[in-house]
């Protein structure tokens, strides 16, 4: 009895778990939502072929290293749809730091379809995207959107 008892805890917690999950980034680490509590989310599409994705990245770069401890994570999420290794090859090779989500999160913050790249959505820490940066943004563009919006350094 005590063994099925074990099964069933160990089912939920898993479901609960994987409800609990963004997916894997491009290095195949799970992304959890735990981690986003009261978090500004700076949600950014890109593709290698986009050549302002490309001049992009290096100041998404530095707005995951300078605010990743004070409440702003960067995500990236690739157009192409790429998983797995063509994944990681594709964010390696433009030097991405941040998580590449390898599940699009669209649907969880309700954004709106892609037409264009680059494309970044601002999300709050209530997890509302609060606006969208249409074209190639520096850390300065994206960090005057996100006081604009209420964000201020701790």
């Amino acid at each position: 009895m005590k063994k099925y008892l074990f099964l069933i805890v160990l089912t939920i917690l898993t479901a609960c778990g994987q409800s609990d999950s963004l997916g894997i980034d491009q290095h195949g680490v799970p992304v959890s939502e735990a981690l986003l509590a009261d978090q500004w989310l700076v949600i950014n599409y890109w593709a290698v072929w986009c050549a302002p994705c490309r001049n992009e990245i290096p100041e998404l770069n530095a707005l995951h290293h300078r605010l990743s401890d004070k409440g702003v994570r960067v995500f990236g999420v690739n157009y192409d749809q790429l998983q797995g290794e063509a994944l990681q090859a594709d964010s390696q090779r433009l030097g991405i730091a941040f998580p590449v989500l390898a599940k699009d999160p669209a649907q969880r913050f309700a954004l709106p379809t892609v037409h264009g790249l680059p494309v970044s959505y601002i999300v709050n820490p209530e997890g509302v995207w609060v606006r969208k940066l249409e074209g190639e943004q520096t850390l300065d563009s994206i960090l005057q959107v996100l006081s604009d919006e209420g964000w201020s350094a701790p």
